[in-house]
């Protein structure tokens, strides 16, 4: 992007978007920035701005989300184009900024009962009811994706950036959508074969995946790991084909977990879509177990270490009085049967595009240590995150190709064919930063090159020569 043009990755704070006022960056993607802002008489608000120019990804947010009315759903609040005195115009939407802790993060500040945990998968099953009800599918539902408010407890459903409704237009074309691996449906492997060549149907996700997803979800939350990979793999069983058994039930690996709990989340990993039922069938059946479930509910989901001294102990962030007495970390009680980590194989890497020569493509296997990964457009953002822990099983990465050109302001190489800063490398005639070859959750937040993880390189905007005005061209 030219020095004199606003880069919409880096505002300077007071720079006003729309009627929205910039107070502070919260984050950032590939696709877009995070800004906390306030408008005159309103705020704050969660206000996510484009990083490329037209960028059709928002306005079908904003027409998902103008649809969706439920509690368990930030509410949009605005959209709109952003036009700076010069250069390209961007779009903007803006959202209730909820102020919360990721799903996971919270479990483990939290140690939740069996019966919470019920009533939260609740709450989330009538979020999706909701989105399916406005003919809509979320497409990456995951623990990154929920945030708990601090204030009140209730959980929230985010980033619908991924979402997909009746009628509206392919914006990616390969083998799956924007989404995360290890959250794919078995069916949605089922529908492709292997090695992937062009031309090829593209697989699209319905409610049924939304309830997958959120199955996994649960499975993770409640067992601290990972049901087994859904991608057919050579080695070993493969518990997902169409009469397979699907995974052990969360009880079987962690005996804290409550009978009726672990029969729900299993009905949502359902190898048959059909079995899964509907998130209003979900949500009515979470809703009635965790009003009839026993004491057994009550217990907490896992082990809590014993107190430490109190000038030694760290009380977990945003933690209640009840969580503080006893720090908690992520590994099962005794009666579990708990898990290691392993890393095994290597798998296909699928993506291809339209108009170009049939080709097998290949990836790399990953190890997965945060649902979340790097920012995207979405609303996950919105909380500090903490410290990544390795997650208890391996998945794989299929993410969008770096493209074949540089993106919309990306800045690329000098004449001797140099990025200016060490870390950065060429691909493509664009300069990029190389995230990690360790995650597989490049899906949203950044480009596959060669088996890694990249963001594109925008460039810093020069500094004000003169006193801002209404911060309208921003750098």
């Amino acid at each position: 992007m030219p020095p004199d043009h606003p880069n919409p990755a880096r505002l300077r704070l007071g720079t006003l978007i729309g009627s929205w006022r910039v107070v502070e960056r919260r984050g950032l993607g590939a696709y877009g920035a995070v800004y906390r802002a306030f408008g005159e008489f309103a705020g704050p608000v969660a206000l996510k701005l484009a990083l490329n120019p037209g960028d059709e990804r928002f306005a079908r947010e904003v027409e998902l989300l103008s649809r969706i009315r439920h509690p368990s759903v930030p509410r949009l609040v605005d959209h709109g184009i952003w036009q700076p005195r010069v250069g390209p115009s961007f779009p903007y939407l803006a959202m209730a900024l909820i102020e919360g802790v990721p799903l996971y993060d919270w479990a483990r500040e939290y140690v939740p009962s069996s019966r919470q945990v019920l009533r939260l998968l609740a709450s989330l099953a009538r979020a999706l009811e909701a989105t399916h009800a406005a003919g809509g599918v979320h497409r990456d539902v995951k623990g990154d994706n929920m945030l708990v408010r601090e204030a009140d407890g209730r959980v929230f459903l985010t980033d619908f950036g991924a979402g997909h409704y009746a009628g509206a237009a392919r914006l990616t074309w390969s083998v799956f959508p924007p989404g995360t691996p290890a959250y794919r449906s078995p069916e949605a492997w089922r529908s492709v074969q292997l090695p992937v060549r062009a031309p090829f149907v593209p697989y699209s996700p319905g409610p049924a995946d939304d309830v997958f997803a959120l199955g996994v979800t649960a499975y993770r939350l409640v067992t601290d790991e990972y049901p087994p990979a859904t991608q057919p793999t050579e080695e070993g069983p493969y518990p997902w084909h169409e009469d397979g058994p699907g995974p052990r039930p969360p009880r079987t690996v962690n005996a804290r977990c409550c009978a009726e709990l672990s029969a729900l989340v299993l009905q949502m990993l359902s190898v048959r879509p059909e079995a899964r039922g509907s998130a209003r069938e979900l949500a009515e059946a979470l809703e009635n177990a965790a009003h009839d479930a026993g004491p057994e509910a009550d217990v907490p989901l896992f082990a809590l270490e014993a107190p430490q001294p109190e000038e030694t102990r760290d009380e977990p962030r945003h933690a209640s009085p009840q969580a503080k007495v006893h720090a908690w970390r992520p590994w099962l009680g005794a009666a579990s049967l708990g898990a290691t980590l392993t890393a095994f194989g290597a798998v296909w890497l699928l993506s291809a595009r339209t108009g170009e020569e049939p080709a097998t493509v290949h990836g790399a296997l990953r190890v997965e240590m945060k649902d979340g990964g790097t920012v995207a457009v979405g609303d996950s953002v919105l909380t500090a995150p903490a410290e990544p822990t390795q997650a208890s099983s391996v998945r794989t990465s299929i993410a969008l190709d770096v493209p074949l050109k540089p993106l919309p302001g990306q800045r690329r190489p000098d004449a001797s064919g140099r990025c200016p800063g060490k870390q950065q490398v060429v691909i493509n005639g664009g300069c990029w930063f190389r995230v990690t070859s360790d995650t597989k959750e490049c899906d949203l937040d950044a480009y596959a090159y060669k088996g890694d993880c990249y963001t594109p390189v925008l460039p810093h905007t020069r500094p004000p020569t003169s006193s801002p005005t209404d911060g309208a061209d921003g750098g």
